[in-house]
């Protein structure tokens, strides 16, 4: 996948910026709070329709402005170009459209467009709570097998119809009656157990793209290995059969639990990966270092899985990726993002000064634009020593002119 063209109007800090990008590394630099982040921020909601941080979609607008919009022209997904947008109007939703016909669901974009984001908040993988690592491993099969992302959607509903179920009852302070709760317990356990047997498989293909992340980034001869705490000891050649019979055995024992609290208690919701280096655990005794490796290592092995599995490379987007890296370990980073081995990549520092030796390499491959506060609005400018071999306006343009538009793009939720 290559993103060659990319614009943003009454996005965050852009009110209209719009620029070209190179086929290998995209250095957008500048001060803190210019606007770099939301380039990436972007790019994000392009490929997955969502922001990769918390925020909700209604921020993204810029003040006084009516939507947003993000557009993309891509090339090396399908046989021809192809132009992605997506707008998102308050109160109405978001819509996607590819070469000019709306998609008619969001879902549908996810796995198009591949995406792995390194940012700071990556330390949360290996030092957070168990929901940061479900939803590492969410992300990718998602975009790995849409299948997936349809069974853990239909899966989210059922337990929310469960636990409607077993709300209403301990209100009465009654057990739900079987007829009412067992139709979903039954679908619980089939979806369940297919999203369990599924995240199985993954891990064990994984772990050799971990090592081999791990290998590329440290020369330290540790091992690294992901141990899957799920519903029960099941054996990693468990059947989906299996996975059933373990499920539903664990919803048995927490009959009396779920009543008296009203929710699920059992299930992939509850799955813990628990990362190890050698026979250490990361999460309880890492040190800083190892944390920031293994979460880098996490988002590499991402990458590479993602290739294997897509017809395109994913795009990468390191989100002030280097700030913590001593120049060794930025130096060999970067040697890896010229490489075969990363096709493009999107990067945001402050200062232009540690990129310069990759960026000298190749300047028709690589390409540096810098992000500043404008009049009200921020201002993408290229670099002229190193705007992909050409700084004329057509190859990279931004104005923070005017506001969006005075009619909004038709959006549905």
């Amino acid at each position: 996948m290559i993103l060659h063209t990319l614009r943003l109007r009454s996005f965050r800090a852009h009110a209209e910026s719009e620029f070209d990008l190179a086929p290998s590394v995209n250095l957008l630099y500048g001060p803190n709070g210019a606007g770099k982040t939301n380039v990436l921020e972007a790019v994000h909601y392009l490929c997955l329709t969502k922001s990769f941080t918390a925020s909700r979609d209604r921020y993204a607008v810029r003040t006084d402005a009516p939507y947003f919009e993000v557009e993309g022209r891509v090339g090396q997904v399908r046989k021809e170009p192809m132009t992605v947008k997506l707008a998102y109007v308050p109160g109405e939703g978001k819509s996607v459209f590819v070469n000019g016909a709306e998609l008619d669901r969001l879902a549908d974009l996810v796995g198009l467009l591949p995406v792995v984001v390194f940012s700071p908040e990556d330390h949360d993988l290996t030092a957070g709570g168990p929901s940061e690592r479900r939803r590492f491993v969410n992300n990718i099969l998602s975009q790995a097998r849409s299948v997936y992302m349809e069974t853990l959607m239909k899966y989210r509903r059922a337990r929310r119809q469960r636990n409607e179920v077993l709300r209403s009852y301990k209100k009465r302070s009654a057990p739900p009656p079987d007829a009412l709760l067992a139709p979903w317990t039954e679908k619980l356990v089939g979806l369940g157990s297919r999203i369990v047997h599924r995240r199985q498989q993954f891990l064990q293909a994984f772990a050799d793209d971990l090592e081999e992340a791990y290998r590329r980034i440290d020369a330290v001869a540790e091992r690294p290995t992901i141990e899957y705490d799920t519903i029960a000891d099941l054996a990693p050649d468990a059947t989906p059969d299996d996975i059933e019979d373990a499920f539903r055995a664990a919803l048995d024992r927490k009959q009396g639990q779920e009543r008296d609290r009203g929710t699920t208690l059992a299930g992939p919701q509850r799955d813990e990966l628990i990362f190890r280096l050698d026979d250490l655990e990361v999460r309880r005794y890492g040190s800083q270092g190892q944390h920031r490796t293994f979460a880098m290592a996490l988002k590499l092995a991402q990458y590479f899985y993602l290739q294997r599995r897509n017809d395109t490379e994913p795009l990468l987007l390191l989100d002030d990726a280097f700030g913590k890296l001593d120049a060794e370990r930025t130096g060999v980073f970067l040697d890896l993002l010229r490489s075969d081995a990363v096709g493009q990549s999107l990067v945001t520092a402050t200062r232009r000064g540690p990129f310069e030796p990759a960026l000298d390499a190749e300047p028709a491959s690589h390409r540096a634009l810098q992000v500043q506060p404008g009049d009200g609005a921020a201002v993408v400018a290229p670099d002229p020593e190193y705007a992909g071999g050409d700084a004329t306006a057509s190859n990279g343009v931004a104005s923070a002119s005017g506001g969006p538009d005075a009619t909004a793009p038709t959006s549905r939720s």
